[in-house]
């Protein structure tokens, strides 16, 4: 059997949790991090951070898993909010207009309009 590409970890503090995630996430790893996300959804988690930085590839699957656990959040009165995109996630991320996802830039990423630089360091 093949290794994973991608390992989704969990860290949950009340209704908080930290996913972290890394490896690729492409259109066989998608599910994975559908699940993850919804099943902090489902366990009642108020805010949920991705950290991204470990991941090595995000395609239009990838991020349209992100987009729509954003929705389905948003929708549940919770907040999903990622993390450390690498480069390339980054620019895709400003270039399709969800720069809302993020609240960070990678480090030494130049501060785009489209990309807010909050984040929480509570983790």
């Amino acid at each position: 059997m093949p290794l994973p590409r991608l390992n989704v970890h969990r860290h949950d503090h009340t209704t908080r949790t930290l996913i972290t995630l890394s490896g690729e996430i492409d259109l066989a790893t998608a599910p994975l991090v559908r699940a993850a996300l919804a099943e902090c959804l489902n366990d009642g988690m108020g805010i949920t951070d991705v950290d991204l930085t470990a991941v090595t590839f995000c395609d239009a699957i990838g991020l349209n898993v992100f987009l729509t656990a954003s929705g389905r959040a948003t929708e549940a009165g919770a907040i999903l909010r990622l993390h450390h995109p690498p480069p390339i996630m980054a620019r895709i991320i400003e270039i399709t207009g969800s720069g809302f996802l993020v609240h960070e830039l990678p480090t030494g990423g130049t501060p785009s309009a489209g990309l807010p630089r909050r984040f929480n360091r509570g983790w």
